[in-house]
């Protein structure tokens, strides 16, 4: 069994910084693509930030320049470093992971309880 746990939500100004992580934790062989989703009431889960393994990253266009994703692989860690946020930033955030372990090693898509960001004007 694989747990992802998200901290470092909270309260924030407009303008300001806040760090997420996302630790992994469980029999993993391995984490393939990992990534971020928020969503706001009213609102579908969206795709904010993924990074691949080998690196490679891909955001949203709406926090492209102030949101860096990065990954921990020793630690099955993963970070999202958000600066410049603004009041539509505010939502739940969640881990996601395509994890491969011993009893499902072709691999098996993984969600965080989330953690909430709320950025006030």
């Amino acid at each position: 069994q694989v747990q992802l746990v998200e901290s470092g939500g909270g309260l924030v100004q407009a303008g300001g910084s806040l760090r997420l992580s996302c630790a992994a934790s469980g029999t993993i062989i391995r984490i393939t693509a990992i990534g971020w989703y928020r969503q706001s009431p009213g609102k579908q889960r969206e795709l904010v930030a993924s990074i691949t393994s080998v690196g490679s990253t891909n955001y949203a266009d709406s926090v492209k320049g102030r949101f860096t994703i990065s990954r921990d692989n020793a630690k099955n860690t993963l970070y999202l470093q958000m600066n410049s946020l603004k009041p539509e930033d505010t939502a739940v955030y969640y881990c996601n992971a395509a994890v491969r372990t011993y009893s499902r090693p072709t691999g098996y898509d993984y969600w965080g309880q989330g953690t909430q960001v709320t950025v006030s004007s």
